[in-house]
């Protein structure tokens, strides 16, 4: 018999084998026994906690305060199959990789283009750049295969509920994840080993008949025949693509590609979306200000703080614990920044984005794409203050003061290229400079220890979300045969859920070929 038991509590510096504690808070013998979620209770400093759903499989009787029956309840994937001309699928970020996978398996032989480069060169053209300051526009951490989020912390947490998740979970597990990733709280792979789930992921849609075009930029298409062809630019010579099924896995970066669907006519809104900072402080402060005494058993701490000041959202984001400040530009000459953690979380800071709401209606002009210009128009702002890929930056102190620090202190910045040392007047809205300071004192309330007056403040952090939406019909259709999915169309905000869009687009067009 299989049950369900949960609130199963453990304190975090019992380290006994978990089985053993199984055992004797249970009283049963022989069993086996698979963890179904874990997380960590530190709202008691003096007693923290972690705490288990287990799934118990014993013929032995359980007493326990909370405990059922278990009943499956894993989804079941289905491959229906595929009877049309192979579908194109642009971008092979999250999103575009799980409707691609799913499309495999059913039979589909998905043609990929990914502008940037497969997963292995991009590697040495990122470290070109952070090393020898050699940017390459068309393969960095924002163009390439696996997407934006291959540098980062690969974090999996997502506030949708949705029973596709544990699946997509369960896939990046068998292509190489660590098994955790199924079971925890708050989840991440790490950019090490995300690197390999991505290049595994892909190998088995070329196994099934995939292929891919890799450093091929998808640049104009047209209906012809009751079909699409589509026009791409490769390496060395223009190449063009039929079919009946166009989807479009669009990064935060693909300006050009957003401008010409919307030439073409596509219905596309504005959409809020946030910009501000990234701020570092030291991993063992973060973890005593969020573990108290028991931080040496546990990983390095994650935090999450959100207030609301003049109907304004300002928030934390993207948190990597144990991790670096990275530079994340799409384009020479811009700076834009964003947090990576490898599989360990073992470097001496954390880090996170410090974020506030841009609304629609605080950007001048009539245009939809005029968010997009607003960020551009930032990024490139901090580029010409520093003259350099340096990162705009303060001390805490200095920031809410109206100073600038003259240079660092207890904290040294992970960030590769240093700090120009600014008050960042000119360089983001005020508003946002303004509701960045309101946010900080008021997380020090939630956080004691967060206002750290040696804590870094680096700019700029501008593509957290997509600051357009294109839309779309309840099968993911935009125009006929185009579906557009993913962080970039303005349908998700992570790994999770971009996958998950892509996903359930994949299986709706199976559904309704």
């Amino acid at each position: 018999m299989k049950y369900k038991i949960e609130d199963f509590k453990v304190i975090v510096s019992d380290l006994r084998d978990l089985k053993l504690i199984i055992q004797e808070k249970l009283k049963i013998n022989k069993f086996e026994y698979k963890i179904y979620h874990k997380s960590i209770d530190a709202r008691d400093k003096e007693n923290v906690l972690y705490n288990y759903k287990l799934i118990i499989d014993t013929k032995e009787h359980i007493k326990f305060k909370h405990v059922q029956i278990y009943k499956d309840e894993e989804i079941k994937i289905n491959y229906p199959k595929w009877h049309n001309p192979s579908p194109l699928i642009v971008g092979f970020g999250p999103s575009g990789m799980f409707s691609a996978l799913y499309l495999a398996r059913c039979g589909a032989n998905p043609i990929i283009i990914e502008r940037g480069s497969r997963i292995e060169k991009r590697i040495k053209d990122v470290l070109d750049f952070t090393l020898n300051h050699k940017f390459n526009p068309e393969s960095n951490v924002s163009y390439g295969e696996g997407g934006a989020g291959t540098f980062s912390d690969g974090k999996l947490t997502t506030n949708l509920n949705d029973p596709y998740i544990r699946f997509i979970l369960n896939e990046l597990y068998k292509h190489g994840a660590n098994e955790n990733i199924i079971y925890d709280n708050k989840p991440h792979i790490g950019t090490d080993i995300l690197r390999e789930v991505v290049k595994n992921i892909r190998e088995e849609i070329i196994s099934l008949g995939g292929k891919f075009y890799f450093d091929t930029f998808f640049y104009d298409y047209e209906e012809k025949n009751n079909e699409l062809i589509v026009y791409c630019k490769g390496e060395n010579n223009n190449i063009s693509f039929k079919t009946k099924n166009l989807i479009l896995g669009l990064g935060h970066f693909a300006k050009e590609t957003i401008q010409m669907l919307y030439d073409k006519g596509f219905e596309i809104m504005p959409k809020a979306f946030s910009m501000g900072f990234r701020v570092e402080h030291k991993r063992i402060d973060i973890n005593k200000m969020q573990y108290g005494k028991f931080h040496e058993y546990l990983p390095a701490a994650y935090y999450k703080l959100q207030t609301h000041h003049e109907n304004r959202g300002i928030y934390t984001f993207c948190m990597c614990p144990g991790g670096y400040v990275i530079p994340s530009n799409a384009y020479e000459n811009h700076i834009t920044i964003n947090g990576m953690s490898e599989n360990k979380r073992d470097n001496i800071n954390s880090n996170s984005a410090l974020l506030v709401d841009v609304r629609p209606d605080d950007i001048t002009g009539d245009s939809p794409l005029k968010g997009i210009r607003f960020q551009e128009y930032y990024e490139k702002k901090s580029f010409d203050f520093t003259n350099s890929y340096k990162a705009p930056g303060n001390l805490f102190k200095e920031f809410l003061n109206n100073e600038i620090a003259k240079k660092e202190r207890n904290i040294k910045t992970t960030y590769p290229f240093g700090i120009a040392f600014s008050d960042f007047k000119g360089l983001l809205p005020d508003f946002v400079i303004d509701e960045a300071k309101y946010g900080i004192l008021e997380f020090d309330k939630k956080m004691k220890g967060f206002n750290d007056p040696d804590a870094i403040i680096l700019g700029v952090e501008s593509r957290s979300s997509s600051a357009i939406r294109i839309l779309r019909n309840k099968n993911y259709m935009a125009k006929n045969m185009v579906y557009p999915i993913g962080e970039g169309a303005g349908y998700a905000g992570g790994i999770v859920s971009s996958a998950l869009d892509g996903l359930k687009c994949g299986v709706s067009i199976v559904e309704n070929q």
